[in-house]
């Protein structure tokens, strides 16, 4: 649930997005212009080696099903290719229903927790108007202000974080990386073998840092950047907020210990 199907997606985050020459990607592409490796049937003829492409950008994103939902249902299986009427509005709905669909994967995710029985209606209630919110026509929903539903979102998920972490507070009461942890730096940290049990990770910059065998376990880990992270033989087991594009975007093996609705990315195997 809340997962990309591109078998049934017109390809929109291969055109309705930009991105710019990086390391992330090996050319600049503005929005709303088919990438040029996007094949006449909506598939990427170099999705099996898009990192050795200088694509790896592409890995590491999630549109969380917004792809198949404006596709599919919002559009009912027109082309944006074979109706191009309707491609710009398609190109300017797509960024909106994903951060929705984002929201709806995290609060699926805290519905099915136990620890959040207190707050189940609160959370119930924001899925259902969330979903409602997915429902509106494409016109209604382009003028809607993301962000103030996404503060109504977000303070369930803080209160889901607490009420998860929360035996295990004293693991992180003075522990020797509070202070980088508060200010959300961690780029290239030694924690190898770190317990950081219970830890809020929430938005904090693990880039390229050594987190082999680390126990990450019961961490917030929403929003945390593992870009070239090293996760092998981590224990991420009931992490909360973790996604797929977070572990495609990191170095691994199978060693790892991911949560069980999680895969491991197929370069941690090769």
């Amino acid at each position: 649930m809340y997962t990309a199907d591109c078998e049934k997606c017109f390809g929109l985050c291969c055109v309705a997005l930009p991105y710019a020459k990086s390391a992330d990607f090996a050319f600049n592409k503005d929005g709303g212009t088919p990438c040029q490796h996007l094949n006449a049937d909506y598939r990427c003829d170099i999705h099996k080696n898009l990192r050795n492409n200088g694509l790896r950008g592409c890995t590491v994103y999630d549109c969380f099903g917004a792809g198949q939902k404006i596709s599919q249902v919002v559009y009912n299986g027109k082309s944006w290719r074979d109706n191009p009427a309707i491609a710009d509005e398609m190109f300017n709905l797509f960024p909106i229903m994903q951060q929705l669909h984002e929201m709806l994967y995290y609060l699926n995710e805290a519905l099915s927790l136990k620890e959040t029985h207190s707050i189940y209606t609160e959370l119930h209630k924001a899925m259902e108007k969330t979903e409602q919110l997915t429902d509106q026509a494409p016109k209604s929903l382009i003028d809607l202000h993301v962000p103030t539903h996404r503060a109504l979102v977000n303070d369930l998920l803080v209160q889901t974080s607490e009420l998860v972490r929360e035996k295990f507070k004293k693991n992180m009461e003075n522990h020797k990386l509070s202070k980088k942890i508060k200010n959300r730096d961690l780029i290239g940290a030694n924690l190898r073998g770190v317990n950081l049990r219970g830890a809020n990770l929430r938005g904090v910059l693990l880039i390229a840092a050594d987190l082999r065998e680390a126990d990450l376990s019961m961490t917030d880990l929403i929003g945390a950047d593992f870009r070239d992270a090293d996760l092998s033989g981590a224990n991420l087991e009931g992490s909360i907020f973790l996604t797929q594009a977070q572990l495609n975007s990191a170095k691994g093996n199978s060693k790892t210990k991911l949560p069980p609705s999680l895969s491991f990315p197929s370069h941690w195997l090769n």
